[in-house]
């Protein structure tokens, strides 16, 4: 019988490419709504409400795997108490109801696999590269990634092997982070963003649900894991390519540091800083990245 992956945030932009995948590879996926939905030959849905600390019993109950991806965006809002609020509990409530569930009906996983961030390491430009031992900043993203994490480590103490994937800027055609940032450069608008010297690290979708596959079935894989690729693209490097690849070259001076920080409030760290990611541990795991240049995946995202 094929094993089954429950999955929370199945239905967001990496929840369903990973859907794909995961069915692609034998797997049976449930995803968790909160709304009523069809179910497919492939695909159950069960509904939970997080306000209620409810979930449908039999998706616990008939899950092999529990993916975990649900989590408000970083950057939809302004960063109000109430909204880093949301983005906390949005990413800890899912896992501590999900360990309630395991725990009441004294249900086991193969694996319990969740989602993190490598804002984990702060919001800070500079020459360090991060690897998976760096030490947690006590910024905002990365008290709320350490939180998120601890979280996740409740599930170990069940015996369940616990996997978390820390995830940069993912790329994918028309999706996620270009869907914020193409349309501007494709109207001839595109501009770096204050000093350009922060660091972006990315991954392209594909490559990202291939470590969450990997995850799954390589039984070795336990603890933390960076998932983007080790390169010096910047923000400057990022625009100037969007730029030329819509047929022209920047035009627009640098925006302001004291603008963007105007206009975001504390949210701006997000586009003004970035970090340098390791991801030596997951290739030493023995996987191999399919998307590692920069400029090509934006070619094929974009086309």
């Amino acid at each position: 019988m094929a094993k089954n992956v429950l999955l929370t945030g199945g239905t967001g932009f990496i929840g369903k490419h990973l859907t794909d995948v995961l069915i692609e590879n034998g797997f049976t996926v449930s995803i968790l709504s909160r709304s009523s939905r069809e179910n497919t030959p492939s695909i159950t849905y069960y509904k939970w409400n997080l306000k209620d600390n409810f979930i449908e019993k039999d998706a616990i109950l008939n899950a092999d795997y529990i993916i975990h991806l649900a989590g408000e965006g970083i950057v939809e809002k302004r960063w109000t108490k109430n909204r880093k609020k949301a983005i906390l509990e949005s990413r800890t409530k899912p896992i501590e109801l999900i360990f309630s569930a395991l725990k009441e009906n004294k249900k086991t996983l193969d694996a319990f696999i969740s989602a993190s961030a490598v804002g984990i390491y702060g919001a800070i430009t500079g020459p360090e590269i991060c690897t998976e031992n760096t030490p947690p900043t006590n910024d905002f993203l990365g008290t709320t990634c350490q939180q998120w994490e601890n979280a996740a480590d409740q599930i170990t103490s069940l015996g369940i092997r616990t996997v978390k994937i820390r995830t940069g800027i993912v790329l994918g055609k028309d999706e996620g982070f270009l869907k914020k940032i193409a349309p501007g450069f494709k109207a001839g608008f595109g501009a770096i963003l204050g000093s350009g010297k922060q660091y972006l690290p990315w991954i392209h979708v594909e490559d990202l649900c291939q470590i969450y596959l990997k995850a799954i079935v390589d039984n070795n894989m336990q603890g933390a894991y960076n998932a983007t690729i080790t390169d010096n693209t910047t923000n400057a490097t990022l625009s100037r390519i969007l730029a030329n690849l819509y047929g022209y070259s920047i035009w627009i001076p640098n925006i302001p540091e004291f603008l963007i920080k105007l206009a975001l409030g504390e949210m701006s760290i997000v586009v003004l800083e970035g970090q340098r990611i390791s991801s030596e541990k997951i290739q030493k795991a023995g996987f191999e990245f399919q998307h590692t240049d920069i400029e090509a995946t934006l070619s094929t995202s974009l086309s």
